[in-house]
This record gives C-alpha cells, sequence and structure tokens, in this order.
C-alpha cells in the first residue's frame, strides 16, 4: 500500500456498506493498519445527511431546519474510500477523534456533536459548497 493520496483534510467518498455514496474527510489516516485494524485505514467524519435545498421564500426558522446536517464518524478501509480532488481543512476535528473516540458511546456523540458544529458552520458560511451536495449519479 504505496498509496499516499488519503491524506488528511481530503475529501472521498465511501463505496461500501451502510454509508455508500456518503461525502466523508479523512480525520486521520492510518496507512499501515493498527493492531485492531490491521489494513489501510481512516478516522472518517462524513454527512449521513445533507442539508436540504434552500429558496428565497422560505422563513428563517424553516431555513434552519433545512440547513440541518447529521454527520458520522467511522473506521473505513481504504479500499471502500475513492478519494476525491477535493480537500477541507479540519484542523479543529484534528482533537476531536482519536481511535479512542470510539470505545465510549459517549464520547462518540460528543466528537459527532463537535463534528455536527463545525460542518454546520462550514455550510453556513457557503465554504467547501460541494461537500454538503448530494452525490448525483
Amino acid at each position: 500500500m504505496g498509496s499516499k493520496f488519503l491524506k488528511q483534510g481530503k475529501v472521498a467518498i465511501i463505496t461500501n456498506g451502510r454509508y455508500a455514496g456518503k461525502k466523508v474527510v479523512i480525520i486521520k489516516p492510518f496507512d499501515e493498519g493498527t493492531k485492531s485494524h490491521s489494513f489501510g485505514h481512516a478516522l472518517v467524519a462524513g454527512v449521513e445527511r445533507y442539508p436540504l435545498k434552500v429558496t428565497k421564500g422560505m422563513g428563517e426558522k424553516k431555513v434552519a431546519k433545512r440547513s440541518k446536517v447529521k454527520p458520522f464518524i467511522k473506521v473505513v478501509n481504504y479500499n471502500h474510500l475513492m478519494p476525491t480532488r477535493y480537500t477541507l481543512d479540519l484542523e479543529s476535528l484534528k482533537n476531536v477523534l482519536s481511535t479512542e473516540t470510539f470505545k465510549e458511546p459517549s464520547q462518540r456523540e460528543d466528537a459527532k456533536k463537535t463534528i455536527k458544529k463545525a460542518f454546520e458552520e462550514r455550510y453556513q458560511s457557503g465554504r467547501n459548497r460541494w461537500f454538503f451536495t448530494k452525490l448525483r449519479f
């Protein structure tokens, strides 16, 4: 596995399983694998539910409701990741997620909340638009 293209902050698409076709951003790559996962894999944060379309005629409440993002965190084998040319700079999330996060449900929830905040701020500020759109094919 000499693939060094799966770097931190790279946006990828999950190709298999429950989150197939969802976009994720790589938070920590493990090229060599670890004890528990002995293959090249990555810690990712992704969008489980994308924000919905917002138009001018909508009230503030409706807009707020429609621009919610539901995140997920996961450890994914490189074989199930399709890298894209996009990157998201997520310095803030580096510290939120670690291999430890997955052991404890409450930690998971906290991490998700932080990610949700980060994602929603991203979305509101209009940066990385592509990341928050559903894959169409």
